[in-house]
C-alpha cells in the first residue's frame, strides 16, 4: 500500500506563549509605528511584525515586553514558515493606550474623507449645432417695441440724465438701433402680413383639393384592387375534390363522387398514420 507523507501545518499559536528566549534584534519601537500597526487595548496587546506583515501578540506586559514566536502566514495554513527574524523580538512600550486610542480616533475621519466618493456619470450635452444650421427666431414690430420701451425705462441717456464732462446729454447708440428696427418693422408689418394671408389662403386652398380629392382616390384604389378580392372570393368559395359539402344547417351531405371522396380519406389517414410515427415518444 502506497503511503503518502501528510504535509505539516502550522498549529494555532498560542495568546501569550512563555519563554526565556530573547531576540538579538534592537527592539520595535511603538511609538515608531503607524497607528494602525499597533494596539494596546489591555489583555489584547497586539502589533504588526515589521518583518512578515503579521499580527503578533505582544508578551510580557508587566516585565520585559515581546513578540510571541510566530509564523509568517495564517494559522492551519500548510507549509509554515517560521518568522525567525521578528519572533521574541522586544517591544519598546513608549506611548500611553489612552494617546494611542485617541489618535486612532481623531485619524478616522480623515480617512474617511480620503476616499473617492460615488463617480457619477457626467450628463450627455446635446452638440451645438453650427453656425450655418441656426435658424434665426422671426422678430415682429411688437417684440421689438416692447424692448424699446423697456430699454427707455432703464437707459438714463434716453432719458437724458445722461451727460459728459461739458453738460451736454450723451446719445444712445442701443435705443437709436432698437428705434430704427421698430420704425423698419413697422413699415414692412403691411407686406408681411399680406404674406402670411397668401400662404394661409393657399394652404386652405390645399385642404379643400385634399378632401375634394379623397374619395375619388380611395374608389380608384379600390377598382384596383378588386379584381384580385373577387379572385380570392371565387377560389375561397370553391372546394376541394373529394370534400363533403354541408347544407344549410352544416349537415355534411353525400359528396358528388364517392371515389375521390374515399382516396381522399385514405390519403388523410396514410398522412396522419406517417405523422404519428414519426412523433417523439414522451420519455
Amino acid at each position: 500500500m502506497i503511503t503518502t507523507p501528510v504535509m505539516p501545518k502550522a498549529s494555532k499559536r498560542r495568546r501569550k506563549t512563555r519563554t526565556s528566549n530573547v531576540n538579538h534584534r534592537p527592539p520595535v519601537i511603538a511609538s515608531k509605528l503607524k497607528v494602525n500597526e499597533i494596539d494596546l487595548t489591555p489583555g489584547k496587546e497586539h502589533l504588526v511584525c515589521p518583518d512578515c506583515s503579521t499580527w503578533v501578540p505582544i508578551t510580557g506586559m508587566l516585565g520585559t515586553p515581546k513578540l510571541v514566536p510566530h509564523h509568517t502566514g495564517r494559522a492551519k495554513t500548510a507549509e509554515p514558515h517560521r518568522c525567525a527574524a521578528g519572533s521574541n523580538r522586544q517591544v519598546t512600550i513608549d506611548v500611553e493606550a489612552d494617546a494611542l486610542r485617541t489618535q486612532l480616533i481623531e485619524g478616522a475621519p480623515t480617512a474617511a474623507s480620503r476616499r473617492a466618493t460615488k463617480v457619477l456619470p457626467k450628463p450627455k450635452v446635446k452638440t451645438a449645432p453650427a453656425a450655418t444650421q441656426i435658424k434665426p427666431a422671426p422678430i415682429c414690430a411688437e417684440q421689438v417695441s416692447r424692448a424699446f420701451r423697456q430699454h427707455q425705462q432703464q437707459c438714463l441717456a434716453c432719458k437724458g440724465e445722461a451727460k459728459n464732462r461739458d453738460g451736454q446729454t450723451l446719445p444712445c447708440p442701443d435705443g437709436e438701433r432698437l428705434a430704427v428696427t421698430v420704425l423698419r418693422l413697422l413699415r414692412q408689418e403691411p407686406k408681411r402680413q399680406a404674406l402670411r394671408d397668401f400662404f394661409a389662403r393657399e394652404r386652405r386652398r390645399f385642404d379643400r383639393q385634399y378632401a375634394a380629392a379623397a374619395p375619388a382616390k380611395r374608389a380608384s384604389e379600390w377598382a384596383a384592387v378588386l379584381p384580385k378580392v373577387k379572385d380570392a372570393d371565387t377560389r375561397r368559395s370553391q372546394l376541394p375534390v373529394g370534400d363533403r359539402p354541408t347544407d344549410a344547417r352544416n349537415v355534411p351531405l353525400a359528396p358528388g363522387d364517392e371515389k375521390a371522396f374515399d382516396q381522399r380519406q385514405a390519403e388523410l389517414g396514410r398522412q396522419y398514420a406517417a405523422r404519428k410515427d414519426l412523433a417523439p415518444t414522451a420519455a
